[in-house]
Formats: structure tokens, C-alpha cells, sequence
């Protein structure tokens, strides 16, 4: 049998094999296309949560020196309102002291 020659039905199945083909290619690029998408907005989530996550660590990493500092201010205030009044500091002290001991025998 001649193989060059070509009949109606193998011409169909050949085209249709070639259809096949260029539809699976065609899916596949699509397919391709979408993955990269989705790659890209997955590489820009992981990317936005480490920036936020980064920034968290770095303004909770300030918050103990905050604290020293209102501490600081706090205590400087103390000290600077007791050396002003300390009889009346001193007499302060004792009313408070006064009544947390009422308080306690309740």
C-alpha cells in the first residue's frame, strides 16, 4: 500500500489530531499564563506580610524604650514635686498610708 497518498478519512483524523493539538496547546498557555498570575500575586503577598511583619517587630522593639523613658520622666517629676513640698509630700504619704490600712481591716 502506497503510505503517501492520503485518504478522506486519515486526511479528517489528521486534521482533527492537528485540532487536538492546537486546542491542548492553546489550554496549556492559558494555563502557563495563569500560574505565573498567581505566582506573581503570591510573591507579592508573602512580600507584604514580611514588610508588615517587619515593621511590627521594629515598633514593638521601641516600646520597652518608651517605657524607661516615661518612667524617667515620671520619677524626675516625683522627685522634682517632693523636693517643692516635701512636708506636704511627706504628710500625703501618711493619709494615703492611713486609709489603705482602714481599707485592708474591711
Amino acid at each position: 500500500m502506497d503510505h503517501t497518498t492520503t485518504t478522506p478519512v486519515s486526511a479528517r483524523v489528521e486534521g482533527a489530531a492537528q485540532a487536538a493539538h492546537q486546542t491542548t496547546d492553546r489550554f496549556a498557555d492559558k494555563a502557563n499564563a495563569q500560574v505565573d498570575r498567581l505566582k506573581g500575586t503570591a510573591h507579592r503577598a508573602v512580600d507584604g506580610a514580611a514588610d508588615a511583619a517587619t515593621s511590627a517587630a521594629e515598633w514593638a522593639s521601641t516600646i520597652p524604650e518608651q517605657a524607661r523613658q516615661v518612667q524617667t520622666r515620671l520619677a524626675d517629676s516625683a522627685s522634682a514635686s517632693i523636693r517643692a513640698r516635701p512636708i506636704t509630700t511627706v504628710a500625703g504619704a501618711l493619709v494615703v498610708g492611713y486609709l489603705l490600712g482602714r481599707l485592708a481591716r474591711l
